[in-house]
């Protein structure tokens, strides 16, 4: 046997040898006749113990109460009876435990729930003065009367009490008894429970309370309604002073420290609670709601929205809204809903962040990304970005004017219309309503073809939160080349530990996909002071994109790196626009300073196992063909086919000088050479060439050598397949359709017939003009060499 376990085995040994003799007497005892009746009550004391339930110490209800990942309280609202009570969040802390002990019971620690000491000192004093002047009770004692409803204070209230408190020790802990007492009883005016007091008193949650302020905590329930903060304050001085002294003359508080506690001032009026969610604290139920909130995020991105909330108001717009998501895991890091100084006549409760609104241009990056997957787009491949007519839907750019053709990285960067809308017109309106419903978009409750090709640039409405999240999803498939990515995905998540209602997807696009298409948002020019931010190699790079809805209603601006992505509109809550309200101008300046706040981040490391390198042609960026003079190595999609090679590099035969080309059976002076030019369709040519002055169109025929050209006139308008309506002058007077074309050749005549009927010859800029009636037409150009083009449209009637 071991030293050190001998003395505690004799113990053991000995409290075994007692227990057997106590046991021995007890049953002894009871086989006397006359113990029947003790017996008997004994029995009934336990029935009666064990059939009544201890009291709760949980309050009808509490307060709305919003706290931050990290603890810190968001916002609060009165519990329905009108009182502060905030749910506790756990153990009572130590300073105000040590406090109330001292004050209320410091035998706490020792009795059973009643201290016969102290009912024996209360009476002798209640008898000495004819009256009461003590009551004796006990901190469990006063948690058990708490915990009953209002009722007279007599001998039989005070013997109730006593037995309920008992129950309650035998079924509590210590710790428990004292959070129960502090999280029910008053503590002045209608704050009750010691975490509403924390803050309604000193602004602080009760961990961070110093030794006055729990000191004065700790003596308030005891008479809430004389010592009031507000009134009474000598009293109140009076009896915190006191327990500070007595705290300090047990060795609790040093010398020093209780120095400074006295000479700390008492509080004055409540407090306000703070209110720095107070839409997402809407959406929280009674109780204490923890959500995903970064307290320090929060309170930047409400200054944020202060600052700018004075500057749009000077314009006339009233309203705005921030959501700042995590990437990794879809949490609201940061929720204003509104402008946090909107006024009524501002609808300042409207939660602008969760309601619908025109999208504008913020869905491009989806089709973009939707397309490089599917090889049905590249990065460097030319889209067109000429006047569109499909049926009656005409889409124009913001500027009014047309490039041609554009990349398509630089489409995206731009916010082109044109070119975005003749893409979604390739891709298909239905497949792309779907994948905006797999990324989350959850009002679009219409049937695709009711939207149309208008959904890309705010045929739709959408949400902040739910744009948010789908562009935290594209940053995060950017980041899921590692092994450890997750595989499936939810929308953005705000209460902590409750994804309740969100159904997890499969990630839509390849992390290649999604890098390119970030790194196409990050050449966007910045607004103000941060346009110049590529000279800076210290500036963030973010991936972002604006949007404006028609009529200037609407506008937004996101933007995501690889931890956050940052959400923002400005407008007005009911709806009217301001020719203030532009993307870049309202939103981005709010985007950028709210990026500022947050922590730096490196950018996204290339996915280079979801990439792969393409031969493409240097001119169109499509696959290279065996015409393209130029090639290149393009990044696209890894999993990414495109079959068709460049349609627009060709090979001609050209005269020794290369002026002129020509057939190969009437070429003169000289053997002809072949060269592999780029050559664009004629109505892509006219604009292109304007706005490239590089490009070199395909020399003219040589006299005398001309031939047919099948894509030698294109027409511009109207589009294949479209419909259009004649206009009315001013006067009332039918107007006309104005119909163009365009020639490889700018020294060609073109010659026009509508239905059989001359309308006329044009050279240089075609276009001519015609009062068709109502009813299906053909429009027919024929050029000096007899090539010609041809296009059926409809004419509505407007009765």
């Amino acid at each position: 046997m071991s030293l050190r376990t001998a003395p505690i085995r004799r113990a053991l040994a000995a409290m075994a040898a007692k227990a057997r003799r106590g046991a021995a007497i007890a049953l002894a005892w009871a086989r006397r006749p006359d113990a029947a009746p003790a017996l008997a009550g004994a029995a009934l004391f336990v029935v009666l113990f064990a059939a009544l339930e201890p009291p709760t110490l949980e309050p009808a209800a509490y307060s709305s109460a919003l706290y931050a990942a990290s603890g810190e309280l968001l916002g609060a609202r009165v519990a329905p009876d009108g009182q502060w009570r905030l749910e506790p969040s756990g153990d009572v802390p130590e300073r105000y435990a040590e406090a109330l002990v001292e004050y209320e019971d410091r035998r706490f620690y020792g009795h059973a729930g009643f201290d016969p000491l102290a009912i024996a000192r209360a009476a002798w004093l209640n008898l000495r003065s004819g009256r009461i002047v003590s009551g004796g009770s006990t901190v469990t004692m006063q948690a058990a009367r708490l915990s009953r409803a209002p009722g007279p204070r007599n001998l039989g209230a005070k013997l109730a009490e006593l037995w309920a408190a008992v129950r309650l020790e035998l079924g509590s802990t210590k710790a428990e008894i004292l959070a129960g007492y502090a999280g029910i009883a008053p503590y002045g005016g209608n704050v009750v429970g010691l975490e509403a007091a924390g803050f309604r008193w000193f602004g602080r949650a009760p961990e961070a309370l110093t030794w006055a302020e729990a000191a004065t905590l700790a003596v308030l329930p005891n008479s809430p309604g004389l010592v009031h903060p507000g009134r009474s304050r000598d009293e109140l001085r009076r009896k915190r002073d006191r327990l500070l002294s007595s705290l300090g003359g047990a060795g609790r508080i040093g010398a020093d420290a209780l120095a400074s506690a006295l000479a700390e001032p008492l509080p004055a009026e409540p407090l306000p609670m703070p209110d720095l969610a107070p839409h997402l604290l809407a959406k929280a139920g009674p109780g204490r709601s923890v959500s995903t909130i970064d307290g320090r995020i929060q309170a930047a991105a409400a200054e944020v929205a202060s600052r700018h909330a004075r500057r749009l108001a000077r314009n006339g717009v009233g309203n705005l809204a921030i959501v700042v998501l995590r990437v990794d895991d879809g949490g609201v890091a940061a929720y204003v809903g509104n402008s946090p100084s909107a006024g009524a006549d501002d609808a300042r409760w409207v939660d602008c962040a969760a309601s619908p609104r025109s999208s504008g241009s913020i869905l491009k990056p989806f089709l973009y990304a939707a397309m490089l997957d599917s090889g049905e787009l590249a990065p460097g491949r030319l889209v067109f970005d000429i006047p569109t007519r499909v049926g009656s839907y005409s889409p124009e750019n913001n500027l009014k004017t047309y490039s041609g053709a554009v990349r398509a990285d630089e489409a995206l960067a731009r916010s082109l219309n044109v070119p975005f809308v003749r893409l979604l017109r390739s891709y298909g309106v239905e497949r792309f309503a779907s994948l905006l419903g797999r990324l989350g978009f959850s009002t679009l409750s219409r049937a695709p073809a009711d939207y149309g090709l208008p959904l890309i640039l705010g045929g739709a409405e959408a949400t902040l939160v739910d744009a948010a999240s789908a562009y935290a999803c594209l940053a995060r498939m950017a980041k899921a080349d590692d092994a450890d990515a997750p595989g499936q995905f939810t929308g953005a998540t705000w209460l902590l530990g409750d994804d309740s209602g969100l159904e997890p997807f499969e990630p839509p696009f390849s992390a290649g996909a999604a890098w390119l298409t970030l790194e196409a948002l990050v050449d966007v020019g910045r607004p103000g002071e941060e346009a110049s931010w590529q000279e800076y190699a210290s500036s963030r790079r973010v991936a972002w994109k604006t949007g404006t809805s028609f009529g200037s209603r609407d506008a937004w601006a996101i933007g995501v790196t690889p931890e956050y992505a940052v959400a923002v509109w400005a407008g007005n809550a009911d709806g009217s626009g301001r020719p203030e309200l532009k993307g870049t101008d309202a939103a981005a300046p709010i985007l950028f300073d709210t990026f500022q706040a947050l922590p730096r981040s490196s950018w996204f490391a290339e996915p280079g196992r979801s990439l792969r390198r393409e031969t493409v042609c240097a001119e169109s960026g499509y696959p290279a063909g065996p015409d393209c003079a130029r090639t290149e190595r393009a990044l696209v999609p890894a999993a990414s086919k495109a079959d068709e090679p460049c349609p627009y590099c060709r090979t001609v035969l050209l005269t020794a000088d290369g002026r002129y080309r020509v057939a190969a059976e009437k070429a003169v002076g000289g053997e002809p050479i072949t060269e592999r030019r780029f050559a664009l369709p004629p109505a892509v040519e006219w604009y292109y060439a304007r706005s490239s002055p590089g490009y070199r169109p395909l020399p003219p025929w040589l006299p005398g050598s001309e031939g047919l050209e099948g894509d030698a006139i294109e027409f511009i308008a109207p589009e294949a397949g479209s419909s259009l309506y004649v206009p009315i002058d001013l006067d009332g007077t039918p107007g006309k359709a104005v119909f163009r074309a365009a020639h490889r050749d700018r020294t060609a005549r073109l010659f026009w017939h509508l239905d059989g009927v001359y309308l006329g010859e044009t050279s240089g800029d075609h276009r001519v003009e015609a009062r068709p009636e109502p009813g299906m037409h053909e429009l027919v150009v024929v050029d000096g060499r007899g090539s010609s083009a041809s296009r059926r449209f409809e004419v509505y009637d407007r009765e």
